[in-house]
């Protein structure tokens, strides 16, 4: 047996292994920790704010608290850089992870025991502070996982299972949450759940950790750049950050504080200013990180008499390592290659996420499916098929590699859509392929009939993908950043993620609108093309510069 298929027998021991690690059991707990305030501030609190009689241009509001996940990365640089007095001796990440997480579950458990109704303004204001502060654990959370990976625990089953630990927080807080809430009330649910944010404080405080670094490649960071050239680019830069967290912050202040009709649309907001703030904080950043990086390779300040650095680091020289050489760093390692994999990033996940919000009003006013029928097939089955797709995303890893990994989640995710594109015309295919494979059958004795077979059918083939695709696509993410600089890199490049299917759902919505849910599935299907080709193209990039530099890991 051990001569059949040692390839197989070997990725069996490294998955084995793999799941056996520490790490891996802490990086469980830190995904359902990162999952589980994600689904209580932006899911189900607008389930409780209802029942407590909350309109819903107040809960429109309440949404804005999300915006702290889109604009994470502005505050990237202080989770990287800053050591938290008392607490920084535990460790880099540690030290921030602890009291985030103790934070966010004290502001749940605060908020157990207010009524949202009768004190409104204390609850909207303690919300946006626990978005805030589980924002800020996700940096964390995903910097962990870059610097901790290593042979056995490695990134692309550190990343499977950190969306395994996310997607069972969903559960949690968002099918589990509805049922006991009404049983035992949402105070309770929010009490429990909030406690539980406490244990995973205590995974953090056991969680194997990287130290702070002393940057001894000062000198070399800084070689052959003045000092005037760094305060002007700082400066830049520094401005472009700040217009933007004062764009975001300001707006959310005026919106929580309006009356309501005075109150600013948010999908003007995001319209409007969301392509000016990722230019401001991601582009324009980019290109002057880039120049300057081309210049300091090219030697041009050689000869002047300032290019030396200081002999300790100053303030202006800590400030330009937290904003612009995490930037500088990634353009100037992957160089015009950069182009292709913004491009990966931008389009990857296009094809599930600008219509994700559509998909409750098509289940229930198109397709005529009751609440019910909904909450078992998309809360609970679907959460389950999500997790399974995760799952085999990290055997594909040890199996095939990340790229090929990457490529194949990229077509099984668009094809995924044409599932409801069928589903949306009636189901003539999706009824063929659940007689004739026994799915049906199946669910028959389950107590199913065909109609609601035909959906657990496409939400079993659109979560799978989504699952395969979520677990591919972190960790190549997670492949792209340095260790060095992984907070603020992994930050921007998430980031630019969320802020691209938010843009695209106002057109999504029109065309929904003009022309039927079924053409704009044919259409997210055909975007989804996008990033196959771009994923194939950087697996070929890859392979290349493999061959080129054989010693280069990745």
């Amino acid at each position: 047996m051990t001569s059949e298929n040692p390839a197989r027998q070997g990725t069996l021991r490294l998955l084995a292994a793999a799941f056996a690690n520490r790490k891996t059991g802490v990086m469980l707990v830190l995904g359902m920790a990162a999952g589980l305030p994600n689904v209580l501030l932006l899911g189900s609190l607008y389930a409780w704010l209802g029942e407590a009689g909350v309109n819903l241009e107040t809960m429109g509001v309440f949404s804005l608290i999300g915006l702290a996940y889109a604009f994470k990365f502005l505050w990237s640089p202080v989770v990287d850089r800053v050591r938290l007095p008392g607490l920084w001796r535990l460790g880099r990440r540690r030290s921030w992870l602890v009291p985030i997480q103790a934070l966010v579950g004290a502001v749940l458990i605060v908020l157990s025991r207010l009524d949202p109704h009768a004190a409104l303004g204390w609850f909207s204001l303690l919300a946006g502070l626990a978005a805030f502060a589980a924002a800020t654990q996700d940096i964390a959370i995903d910097a962990w996982r870059v610097e901790v990976a290593d042979e056995v625990a490695t990134l692309d089953v550190l990343s499977a299972i950190y969306q395994l630990g996310f997607r069972l927080a969903t559960l949690m807080g968002g099918a589990l949450a509805l049922v006991l809430a009404a049983r035992i009330g949402w105070p309770a649910v929010y009490l429990a759940l909030g406690s539980f944010m406490l244990v995973a404080m205590v995974a953090s405080w056991l969680a194997p950790d990287t130290p702070f670094e002393e940057r001894d490649d000062h000198e070399q960071a800084l070689a052959g750049l003045p000092p005037r050239v760094r305060a002007v680019a700082l400066g830049l830069v520094g401005a472009l950050w700040g217009w933007a967290l004062f764009s975001v912050i300001s707006f959310m202040v005026h919106s929580l504080g309006a009356e309501p009709g005075a109150r600013p649309s948010s999908t003007d907001f995001i319209k409007v200013q969301g392509p000016l703030i990722v230019i401001a904080t991601v582009i324009l950043p980019a290109i002057i990180a880039a120049v300057i990086g081309h210049w300091q390779r090219s030697g041009r300040f050689a000869s002047a008499g300032e290019a030396a650095p200081a002999a300790r680091p100053n303030p202006l020289d800590h400030a330009y390592r937290a904003l612009i050489e995490p930037l500088g760093e990634l353009v100037g390692r992957l160089g015009w290659a950069a182009i292709l994999v913004f491009g990966i990033i931008l389009t990857y996940r296009l094809t599930d996420s600008v219509w994700g919000p559509f998909a409750l009003p098509f289940y229930l006013q198109e397709l005529k499916y009751t609440n019910d029928e909904v909450a078992f097939a998309s809360k609970f089955f679907g959460v389950g098929m999500t997790m399974a797709g995760i799952a085999l995303g990290a055997v594909s890893f040890t199996v095939i590699g990340r790229m090929a990994t990457l490529v194949f989640a990229a077509v099984i995710s668009a094809a995924s859509n044409l599932l409801y594109a069928d589903l949306a015309t009636g189901g003539v295919w999706l009824d063929r392929f659940g007689h004739a494979s026994g799915f049906y059958w199946l669910a028959a004795n389950f107590g199913s009939d065909d109609r609601l077979s035909r959906l657990l059918l496409a939400i079993t083939g659109e979560n799978l993908a989504g699952g395969f695709a979520g677990a591919a696509f972190t960790a190549y993410l997670s492949s792209i950043t340095s260790r060095s600089h992984a907070a603020v890199q992994f930050s921007l490049l998430a980031s630019l993620t969320f802020l691209v299917g938010s843009l695209g759902r106002a057109a999504i919505g029109a065309q929904i609108d003009a022309n039927g849910y079924a053409p704009v599935f044919f259409l997210t299907a055909a975007l989804g093309t996008i990033a196959v080709v771009l994923s194939a193209l950087e697996w070929a990039r890859q392979a290349r510069a493999a061959r080129l530099s054989p010693e280069t890991p990745g």
